[in-house]
């Protein structure tokens, strides 16, 4: 059994994940460690799975460094130093992803083609989360406005209840509309998805890993 130190573990993510890993014995992972920022680490652990804050996430990672262990990072608004830091990591492997869930990196894929290939539509870009959510635009909307090439400022976006996430991207024209929509019905889809990107990272050499190296990863297997 592989030991998981959850960092950020009373956050919405923190208490899925942990909930996943004791319902799905067959994923062989046990939780070791429950984290909040400042807190030391005692117990053993063999990954880091993080989704707390941006000094909770660094706290993390020099955890991880020091112990020589794997560490995921989902957290966003991170600072562009930490990023670099991650980015320049090649001792332990490093995965970090505004969006962990393999279905909307395939979704910012498709939204990136329609891009080329509706050029001349006006463009918007709408994201709903829930109110708890203290960043916004979101992370996931941030790499689809790059996707499209839109300034930040030009994303409109909602807090509403309990709304897990929701992308829109539209294309418009005088003579029609095309409307490319992500909706995650259950905050389960990401942390199913950060265990399997967990499994896989700790089966990873040192260095910095994006969801791109995951998905490419995942289709070499389908062509198996």
């Amino acid at each position: 059994m592989r030991k998981v130190l959850i960092n950020g573990a009373n956050g919405k993510m923190g208490q899925a994940i942990a909930r996943l890993i004791n319902e799905h014995a067959e994923l062989e992972l046990e939780v070791s460690v429950l984290r909040e920022a400042g807190q030391n680490v005692t117990a053993p652990f063999d990954v880091i799975i993080d989704f707390s804050s941006p000094q909770g996430a660094q706290e993390a990672f020099a955890i991880a460094k020091h112990a020589k262990k794997p560490f995921l990072t989902g957290t966003t608004n991170l600072t562009d130093l930490f990023l670099f830091q991650m980015q320049e990591e090649t001792k332990i492997p490093v995965f970090f992803a505004p969006n962990v869930s393999l279905s909307v990196y395939f979704f910012t894929e498709l939204v990136k083609q329609a891009a080329k290939m509706y050029k001349n539509y006006e463009v918007a870009l709408h994201e709903i989360h829930h109110i708890h959510k203290k960043d916004a635009p979101s992370g996931t909307a941030k790499r689809l406005a790059d996707a499209v090439r839109m300034p930040y400022e030009k994303v409109t976006y909602e807090r509403i209840g309990e709304v897990v996430g929701t992308h829109g991207v539209s294309f418009k024209s005088d003579l029609d509309e095309i409307t490319l929509t992500h909706k995650a019905t259950n905050r389960d889809l990401f942390a199913r998805s950060a265990l399997d990107i967990a499994l896989w990272l700790m089966k990873q050499t040192g260095g910095f890993y994006t969801m791109s190296d995951y998905a490419k990863s995942k289709l070499k297997e389908k062509e198996k």
